[in-house]
């Protein structure tokens, strides 16, 4: 493919992608396909000769979309939102043209100081503390990771070599080993599992700590943890506060927990994964209160501020404690301008979108997701059939059908076979839950509503089953 060709295939793919996303809610939302599928569709070996690109296209249709589940439907209501936008789309085109790998300044200034920048824009946009912002007398900053996941692992390993150094320097005789096996971290049993992922890498011993009613973690229960792992000869280091929960969108007590971890000398890393884009909302921010005991903090704005994946942003109170973590200098990538090491030029989408949005137009956005969410919340409690399981602070709501977890479990299943909508379930003090959480830029008023219809039409043939099954139980008996 020459640059003529390129010129006239990407014209057709822009139209293909366009197309694609502005006719979405006409595709089912969750494709019919069993595990396998593909397979016997392609060929069991690469071409040896040159295919022909629009057999490729062809294929895109006849091989992949009947795979897809569409997450930028308005009718997929599950997870987390997976962020996209046309500005986004074209920025990680121009990224992956310039194709640069910024792994230090040298490699590509622009990528390292476009990210930096970034950073700090939308670290103000949160109006983050001052040390978290590179461009200031702090000795913090920003950056780009793929995941929260990556985030957590990045900063569990720079608090365990930062809770190795300080006990070898009071106690010279002890080896890293002894004091590795004594190290613990704590976050919450409602945390996502990458939490605990990352301390199974890192070779670290995690301890779960129990919510409350509100499914967050407070401070009292923190620090009896602590007291009675401390009397036993560990050496607590890192806990990782979740802002907004997997399951039910809870938020730890970190103005609580923040002074009990510095007090202690213990790195508190911050997961707003979801809610984190919220705070740009002067209404939301006051769940962000207590973020100057943080250590570090992220959030991914590839699932609520317009920027398609992957870009998690995080920060860190003190860029040397990461850097110091890490550093390795081999002589090819030695340079006078060094202390950065980047990636991909992710930061470009940011850039595009925080312009061609503004921050008025994103947290627009947000409190569109909100309200749609308040809306399906106001539909659920008007039905007696259902309850409320958690309370709703922003684009999530968990709701279940009143009665056995069995019966949640069917209307799930007959759901998800209808393939009209999208949801997916957690468990909430024992009991089975249906998530429903806004997730599609294009999502209105007239998704939920029909979405919340389909809902109990289902919920109707179900109750009627159950009658009709323990009628005849009833006879036989």
């Amino acid at each position: 493919m020459d640059a003529e060709e390129f010129r006239r295939r990407g014209m057709e793919m822009v139209d293909y992608v366009a197309n694609y996303l502005e006719n979405i809610e006409q595709r089912p939302v969750y494709p019919d396909v069993e595990p396998g599928y593909l397979r016997s569709l392609i060929p069991t070996e690469a071409p040896l000769e040159p295919d022909n690109y629009d057999d490729i296209i062809k294929d895109v249709d006849r091989v992949i979309m009947p795979g897809v589940t569409h997450w930028h439907s308005p009718y997929f209501f599950a997870y987390f939102p997976a962020a996209t936008s046309y500005p986004a789309l074209l920025a990680d085109m121009l990224c992956g043209a310039i194709g640069c790998i910024g792994f230090s300044w040298a490699a590509s200034p622009a990528c390292t100081e476009l990210e930096t920048v970034m950073l700090d824009w939308l670290g103000k946009m949160l109006n983050l503390p001052e040390h978290f912002i590179a461009g200031t007398h702090g000795h913090g900053g920003g950056v780009i990771q793929s995941t929260a996941s990556e985030a957590t692992l990045v900063t569990l390993l720079a608090a365990r070599c930062k809770a190795v150094r300080r006990v070898q320097a009071s106690n010279p005789e002890k080896s890293e080993a002894e004091i590795l096996s004594k190290l613990v971290a704590y976050t919450s049993e409602q945390a996502h599992c990458s939490v605990e992922r990352a301390s199974l890498i890192g070779g670290a011993m995690i301890k779960k700590v129990p919510t409350d009613n509100n499914y967050a973690v407070g401070g009292d229960m923190f620090k009896k943890m602590l007291e009675e792992d401390k009397a036993a000869g560990l050496i607590p280091f890192y806990f990782c506060a979740t802002l907004g929960t997997t399951a039910s969108c809870a938020f730890d007590r970190i103005t609580e927990l923040g002074p009990i971890c510095n007090k202690e000398n213990i790195w508190m890393h911050i997961d707003a994964a979801y809610a984190g884009s919220a705070f740009i909302c002067p209404e939301f921010r006051p769940l962000l209160n207590g973020i100057e005991f943080a250590d570090s903090f992220n959030f991914n704005p590839h699932k609520w501020l317009l920027i398609n994946f992957d870009c998690s942003t995080m920060w860190v109170k003190k860029r040397e404690d990461l850097i110091g973590a890490f550093k390795m200098e081999p002589l090819y990538l030695k340079h006078e301008n060094q202390e950065s090491g980047k990636k991909r030029f992710r930061s470009l989408k940011m850039w595009f979108v925080f312009r061609m949005y503004g921050i008025q137009g994103l947290q627009a956005y947000i409190r569109k997701h909100v309200g749609l969410a308040k809306e399906f919340e106001s539909l659920v409690r008007a039905d007696k059939r259902f309850e409320i399981c958690a309370e709703v602070i922003m684009g999530l709501v968990c709701f279940r059908l009143k009665g056995s977890n069995r019966l949640n479990e069917l209307l799930l299943k007959r759901i998800t076979k209808s393939r009209e909508i999208h949801l997916v379930p957690c468990q909430l003090s024992g009991r089975f839950v249906l998530r429903f959480a806004i997730c599609a830029r294009t999502t209105d008023s007239r998704h939920i509503q029909q979405a919340w219809r389909h809902i109990t039409q289902l919920t109707f043939e179900i109750l009627q089953e159950t009658k009709v099954k323990g009628a005849i139980c009833n006879t036989d008996s």
